[in-house]
């Protein structure tokens, strides 16, 4: 029997093309091994590190505001006859402070945005009670030279009234004028702030803001 007639078939063997060669270090030298060269993860790390620092690090003035404080442009100022800078930040309702009356105060030293000094720190007292006393001087009076007040009634003799900080000798003139319920701030310069010495946070010959809230005028009899 006859061996049937099929199609030949021709196969062709195509090659492949060769993969390229991997770079040489001569080849990637220009571009990855300089000496100012980095990684991206390295180059990511550096971006997230500047970010972080750019927040953490907010200028004075961005720093007062989210802290509640009121930041008051330079201009806004007014000058005092001594040359004190001041801005009423509340104007008062009350009686008028007048040179020779006695008054009583909160004040609040602020140093870059900390508060340094205050007479609303809190003192402990027996049985887990606490107590912050207003300042009281009389308005002119030499600095420092005011009287101390007796022991306070309701903390039961163990807190005097005049332990509070002691203030810069910028208030003593220029709580004049304001009423009570006002609130005022001043441009402390160093000699009329705290000198050669600083105070707490406040470094030496540093001029730093002065916070006061007129509390009371007293009357004379009540002295």
């Amino acid at each position: 029997m006859a061996p049937s007639a099929l199609p030949s078939r021709t196969f062709y063997r195509h090659s492949l093309p060769s993969a390229a060669p991997p770079p040489s270090r001569e080849a990637c030298a220009p571009c990855c091994c300089l000496p100012g060269a980095v990684s991206r993860r390295r180059a990511a790390a550096q971006l997230l590190s500047a970010g972080f620092l750019a927040a953490a690090s907010p200028p004075p003035a961005s720093l007062a505001a989210r802290r509640g404080r009121r930041v008051v442009p330079p201009e806004d100022y007014v000058t005092a006859p001594d040359g004190l800078k001041y801005y009423d930040l509340v104007e008062g309702k009350g009686p008028t402070a007048e040179k020779g009356l006695t008054v009583q105060v909160h004040f609040d030293c602020i140093y870059r945005s900390i508060t340094a000094v205050s007479s609303r720190e809190a003192k402990l007292l027996a049985g887990n009670r606490s107590i912050a006393q207003p300042y009281e001087f009389t308005v002119g009076s030499p600095p420092g030279k005011e009287r101390k007040r007796e022991f306070v009634d309701n903390a039961n003799g163990l807190y005097s009234a005049q332990a509070s900080p002691k203030p810069p000798p910028a208030m003593y003139t220029i709580t004049e004028g304001m009423k009570v319920g006002g609130k005022r701030r001043v441009i402390v310069p160093p000699e009329l702030g705290y000198g050669k010495r600083g105070m707490s946070e406040i470094p030496p010959d540093a001029p730093f803001e002065l916070d006061i809230e007129l509390l009371e005028v007293v009357p004379p009899a009540e002295k």
